[in-house]
């Protein structure tokens, strides 16, 4: 079975007053994701990775070098539909509430250190990649991750991410990450999800 582009978990127009535009997700979610799902296809038609799940796609190819192509395509599929589950158009970004709120407080020491250590991976992720939320051996921490790598393949529980590749935000922001890394922190931030991935995990 064919590995599936999961529809926007929002109209494309959503997040214009919120600092991404349509023309954003026009090329972000119409082109890029869904090239990477149109590669994954062709990459791994009549192969024994077809009927596995993506994740299962992802572990895979991650530990065969000869898999890389098939690595960086799966993962990026995977990225980008957690990517636009962490935004959301309605009272997104901003302090948090519930228990996400009370596990940042308890292991980064509150909000603003937890805000602080993301700016500085997303800022300091040279070229192509990724700022992570995660949970692991228990505890919340900040990382970051090159081109398609991710935190499934370290033993990592994914709870939010931010996509700093240059066509995330340059339509938009040009060549001015760190504003575009302060508006999703203040206004895109899907705390919701995050809890969701916390209580699931």
């Amino acid at each position: 079975m064919a590995f599936q582009q999961e529809p926007l978990p929002f109209d494309p127009g959503a997040l214009e007053p919120h600092g991404m535009s349509a023309k954003t997700f026009e090329f972000h979610y119409g082109k890029h994701h869904a090239a990477y799902v149109t590669n994954l296809n062709n990459l791994t038609k009549d192969t024994e990775l077809a009927d596995k799940s993506l994740t299962e796609v992802i572990k895979i190819s991650f530990q065969d070098s000869a898999k890389a192509g098939i690595f960086n395509n799966a993962a990026q599929v995977w990225n980008h539909t957690f990517f636009w589950n962490s935004l959301t158009p309605t009272s997104g970004g901003g302090k948090p509430s519930g228990a996400i709120a009370t596990k940042i407080d308890s292991d980064f020491g509150g909000y603003d250190k937890f805000v602080e250590a993301f700016k500085t991976a997303a800022a300091t992720q040279f070229g192509s990649g990724w700022a992570w939320l995660v949970l692991e051996n228990g505890a919340l921490k900040v990382t970051k991750t090159p081109n398609a790598e991710n935190p499934l393949v370290h033993s990592q529980v994914p709870l939010l991410t931010l996509d700093v590749w240059e066509h995330a935000y340059y339509i938009d922001y040009q060549n001015r990450r760190p504003d575009f890394i302060q508006n999703y922190l203040d206004q895109l931030v899907n705390w919701d999800f995050a809890n969701q991935n916390l209580a699931a995990a």
